[in-house]
């Protein structure tokens, strides 16, 4: 089967992304974007509000982004359960933004990007062959420092020099977050079958 190939998912998840995110330019930014106050009602929000980007600088900054969390997990040999963990995480990372409430409105592929980052990094420190778990552990470490530097317990947004839009730093987290948890427990599940498959 072409999708259990190592890559190959990751690969079509991150062709699906930038496709959206181009796809997304074609919609008003308020049908698509996440709002905590429309989530239950409209739970796609959950979903569509990475295809949604606030200006051009905006948009082509993750789709370079999706460009290299998709040559970082091809180059990884990531496996198709993992990907599937980064495709569970995109929405649950959103649905996490509910912890910063006064953040009325996000949009963006980074705070999915950020969790693709970690997923990754996670299955090659844990999973690599070689020297290959250092990798996996220094891009953990940049991460983490990353994230901490952004501090998103300043407040929902946070206008940075050279941007021409608000950043808000808890969707990085939270979808860095998502992502461990979800890449966690895939690896947890596959080391298990694997016992049971072999004992």
């Amino acid at each position: 089967m072409l999708l259990a190939r190592p890559g190959v998912a990751w690969l079509l998840l991150g062709l699906v992304l930038a496709g959206g995110a181009l796809a997304g330019t074609l919609y008003p930014r308020t049908l698509l974007d996440w709002q905590p106050a429309l989530a239950m009602a409209e739970p796609w929000r959950a979903f569509s509000a990475a295809f949604v980007h606030l200006s051009t600088r905006h948009l082509l900054a993750n789709l370079l982004g999706c460009v290299v969390v998709t040559a970082f997990g091809l180059i990884a040999r990531v496996p198709w359960w993992i990907t599937l963990a980064w495709l569970l995480a995109w929405p649950l990372g959103h649905a996490l933004l509910w912890l910063q409430p006064a953040l009325q409105h996000y949009a963006g592929l980074s705070g999915v990007l950020h969790g693709g980052t970690a997923a990754a990094a996670l299955y090659v420190a844990l999973r690599g062959q070689g020297h290959e778990p250092i990798i996996g552990w220094g891009v953990l470490l940049g991460l983490g420092v990353k994230l901490y530097r952004e501090a998103p317990w300043r407040g929902p947004v946070q206008h940075v020099a050279g941007w021409d839009i608000p950043i808000a730093p808890i969707a990085h987290a939270t979808g860095a977050l998502a992502a461990l948890l979800c890449a966690a427990a895939a690896l947890a599940l596959a080391r298990a079958f694997t016992k049971e498959r072999s004992g």
